[in-house]
């Protein structure tokens, strides 16, 4: 399958609570009404320090990430010019601010166990002067069974950003600079994450990071399932 991706700055006017519950109960029934739509979860940031980590951060301001789910991109394009994302597309100025939209090629190197509690994302850029393909090869092979050896991970999956631009209806863009990946992280308790981070594991990952990232930009999320 493949992922599309919003990631999304709440209008100034609009609480946090305000906007959590229109994207929760407005917008998201609407962009569930998407044909072809396999799966799409919301994810609420609740934290935007940089969690456990001493890695220069980017300039990501957001308040939430979207993943919607497709069998292919001929299903994704279909979806973006049906109907119903029309409206999706109306009712973004209603909440949004600004919204940056990836599609990402999606690698599941250690699978979710059950239902964990903790969801970490970490928007990556890569160093000056490296090829994306050297940063896919560098993220995908080498580092990727550093962060598997983690203690007490309950799950990692990498997503390689293949396309990004501006979202329609949005006059703003949600500019942090070209996102090169975007992690996900999940742990049963915090415990298990400040334990992870603190681990042999997590600095030799991090040592290795300091050679091929600019920056990681970390936020933990309340993710809310609406297909």
């Amino acid at each position: 399958m493949i992922v599309r991706m919003g990631l999304l700055r709440k209008l100034p006017r609009l609480s946090t609570t305000d906007f959590r519950r229109h994207w929760r109960e407005v917008h998201g029934p609407l962009a569930a009404r998407m044909p072809g739509l396999r799966a799409y979860h919301q994810n609420h940031i609740i934290d935007k320090t940089q969690l456990a980590i001493d890695h220069a951060r980017g300039g990501w301001d957001l308040d939430g990430f979207s993943e919607l789910w497709f069998d292919d991109a001929a299903a994704m394009e279909r979806a973006i010019a049906s109907e119903p994302y029309q409206a999706v597309v109306a009712d973004s100025p209603h909440c949004m601010a600004a919204t940056r939209v990836i599609v990402a090629d999606q690698i599941t190197v250690v699978a979710p166990q059950g239902r964990p509690a903790i969801k970490r994302m970490s928007i990556l850029q890569r160093r000056d002067g490296l090829s994306p393909e050297d940063f896919r090869r560098e993220w995908l092979e080498v580092h990727a069974p550093m962060v598997a050896r983690f203690p007490a991970i309950a799950g990692y999956r990498q997503n390689v950003v293949t396309a990004c631009g501006p979202a329609p209806g949005i006059d703003a863009d949600a500019d942090g600079g070209a996102p090169d990946g975007i992690v996900e992280m999940w742990f049963h308790t915090q415990q298990d994450l400040v334990a992870a981070f603190q681990s042999p594991a997590a600095e030799v990952s991090q040592r290795h990071a300091l050679g091929f990232l600019q920056s990681i930009t970390t936020f933990l999320v309340d993710v809310h399932e609406i297909v």
